[in-house]
């Protein structure tokens, strides 16, 4: 993925844009203190995407403040997540968010199209998974991916999974979402020559320890080139497969 810093050279190159405005884009303070939070302002030009705001547990008001800064420092793409129905209605008074209520994720700006590489894939164990699969899928695509979603192909009907084999093939990432005993990651590994990245949910009867033997049986995946992220994280593997669908042969 080309770098802000990168991006920005390349229009003085082109001479899209001044050495004065880039030298102001590159001055910009590495952040704003605004008392409850520090609010990184330079993340895009480190990392190529804007801080993301974590909306649970954070009031309406400490959001607005904190996209009244982004705003104004130029993001003109900012992601919420874990953020409920009545904060967004709040929010909305405010600032112009849309919201999915089905992955609790709010954003602002338009979804960018399809740059990466390729696809990625997010397949999920069972419906009750799509809460975290949709966190991972509205993600990804936000971040400029395409995405195919394989929901309900778990292994308790191993047919529903292998009647996709092609999609699972062609991508270039998959995301394998799945609660219970999570055998899902090590079934799609299994298959996959591209990386996979395993999100362990806290869906299960007792003995599943609210995803904690999901996460255990992912993390002792036979199956070579699988990764684990946290117990129901999907913001993690949607933002980490965009990454490894944006990569860049480095010369």
């Amino acid at each position: 993925m080309k770098t802000e810093v990168k991006h920005i050279l390349e229009q003085v190159s082109k001479g899209e844009l001044s050495v004065d405005e880039a030298l102001l884009q590159l001055k910009l303070a590495p952040y704003e203190d605004i008392g409850f939070a520090k609010v990184d302002l330079h993340r895009k030009v480190r990392q190529g995407v804007a801080e993301v705001i974590y909306g649970a547990s954070k009031t309406p008001e400490q959001m607005i403040a904190i996209l009244d800064v982004m705003i104004r420092a130029g993001q003109n793409r900012v992601l919420i997540t874990r953020l409920s129905q009545e904060a967004s209605e709040e929010i909305t008074k405010v600032h112009p968010l849309t919201y999915y209520a089905d992955s609790k994720i709010g954003f602002i700006g338009d979804i960018p199209a399809p740059d990466g590489i390729g696809r990625i894939v997010v397949a999920t164990g069972g419906t009750s998974d799509l809460p975290v699969a949709e966190e991972a899928a509205r993600t990804a695509e936000i971040f400029g991916n395409e995405v195919v979603r394989l929901y309900d192909v778990g292994v308790a009907g191993l047919h529903r999974l292998l009647d996709h084999k092609e999609e699972i093939m062609n991508a270039s990432v998959i995301i394998a979402i799945a609660g219970m005993e999570g055998a899902l990651a090590s079934v799609v590994g299994g298959l996959a020559d591209c990386p996979v990245i395993a999100v362990p949910t806290s869906v299960g009867y007792g003995a599943a320890f609210g995803g904690l033997s999901a996460l255990l049986s992912m993390l002792n995946s036979c199956a070579s080139g699988v990764s684990v992220v946290n117990i129901d994280n999907g913001f993690g593997a949607g933002y980490l497969a965009s990454m490894i669908n944006h990569m860049e042969a480095k010369k």
